[in-house]
């Protein structure tokens, strides 16, 4: 874990661009003849610093952008550089408003994109919209950025939101789980209690209040969830449902191996489960604790043997080693942000020639494309009345180092 987020902490500081002031007007903040200034703040440190790669990767794809010849047959988009500038909010609200103000106030950019976390970006959401500069594509899945995209239009999501995720759970567990206690770890906010919710609302309240005999939340600053390990041990509980962070989901495969907590089937939530973490919860609890685990996903998967020979996971490799060498490209965040990145470009196309905030964002909410690096038969769609862009998701379950897709594709939010 700490070779990963270090690696990813270099390379971000390595992959930094300078690039000069106005070559050109376009007539719209943060973009000129040759540039399109963008940016976010991301977890680079802190209790969130796993997910330092989804940066890296966006960079990387941007990297990659700026290079190729695209269909206009030009470098970027349009003949516009993609200038990306990645600042560290520690996972700290507080200081995703601070510099959330310098991105858009001192170096006017344009649009943020993939900014993470539940709690950051509803701190700033607000001024983003009454500033009208788009708060495109966060790196969250929380339900607001579509339920509430009517109120607060300068703001989208992008991966599937947690209370469709916690719903899969829910129902995977009445199919499969029937009548066993069960037992869940939570962090105690927005994000946390949006699973939460989900999860309740499919196994309903009757079922749920029957059977879930533990819910264990905890604040984003403790230093450990043992604690909450050992009441959900005393629960007696054969369920397990981890709704947590990398770190924290990582402990409590620890600390539920070390107090002899052992549930039938485990369910860890999709921002936690990639193979990079599992396999790290396997070096803490043991391979036959963590085998079986169950969560979701709807991106594809460089971890996988099963898809080696993907197009897009062979493209996305290849550009990883020459823009990002020396980074473990088996991790699927980087893909995670190579696909967002994709989508943020996919819009500036969408967009035109004549590139302004308005008409970006009127280019997200007419979305109806795949994009390469999400799983096959996943679409973007986004309309007038939905902002959801991504919806649909499978099982996966964990096995000796390695997620396997099982059941079919399932719309969490059907239309």
């Amino acid at each position: 874990m700490r070779k990963l987020i270090v690696s990813g902490l270099a390379l971000v500081a390595a992959l930094a661009l300078t690039v000069p002031g106005a070559l050109g007007g376009a007539g719209e903040t943060g973009v000129t003849s040759r540039t399109i200034v963008t940016g976010g703040t991301f977890p680079l440190t802190g209790p969130a610093a796993a997910y330092a790669p989804i940066a890296v990767g966006m960079r990387t794809y941007f990297s990659y952008i700026n290079a190729r010849r695209g269909p206009d047959g030009k470098r970027g988009v349009y003949g516009r550089q993609i200038v990306f500038k990645v600042y560290d909010d520690a996972y700290n609200p507080a200081n995703t408003i601070q510099l959330t103000r310098r991105l858009v106030e001192q170096d006017k950019v344009f649009a943020t994109v993939g900014q993470l976390g539940t709690e950051h970006n509803l701190a700033v959401r607000p001024y983003m919209n009454q500033r009208k500069v788009p708060q495109s594509l966060v790196s969250t899945g929380a339900s607001f950025w579509g339920s509430q995209y009517k109120q607060y239009p300068w703001t989208t999501g992008w991966q599937p939101d947690y209370i469709a995720e916690g719903r899969l759970y829910g129902l995977h567990i009445k199919q499969n789980q029937n009548g066993k206690k069960i037992a869940v770890l939570y962090q105690n906010d927005d994000y946390g209690k949006d699973y939460l919710y989900g999860l309740r609302a499919a196994l309903g309240k009757a079922y749920a209040d029957a059977n879930i005999v533990a819910e264990e939340g905890f604040e984003v600053t403790t230093p450990t969830v043992q604690a909450q390990m050992a009441r959900i041990r005393a629960s007696g509980a054969k369920v397990f449902v981890i709704l947590a962070t990398p770190t924290f989901t990582i402990q409590a495969y620890a600390f539920g191996k070390a107090l002899g907590f052992n549930p039938d089937q485990i369910y860890v939530n999709s921002v936690s489960a990639t193979a990079a973490f599992l396999n790290i919860a396997v070096a803490r609890a043991g391979a036959d604790y963590v085998n079986g685990s169950i969560s979701v996903t709807y991106l594809k998967d460089p971890s996988n043997p099963a898809q080696a020979n993907d197009p897009a996971v062979q493209e996305y490799k290849r550009i990883m080693a020459k823009y990002a060498p020396g980074v473990n490209a088996s991790n699927q965040l980087y893909l995670y942000g190579f696909a967002k990145a994709e989508t943020f470009v996919q819009a500036l196309y969408k967009a035109g020639k004549d590139l302004t905030r308005a008409g970006f964002q009127k280019a997200l909410m007419s979305f109806n494309d795949p994009n390469r690096f999400l799983l096959p038969g996943v679409m973007q769609k986004t309309g007038p009345n939905d902002a959801f862009m991504i919806s649909q998701m499978r099982l996966q379950r964990f096995q000796n180092g390695v997620w396997s897709t099982i059941g079919p594709l399932v719309d969490g939010r059907p239309r």
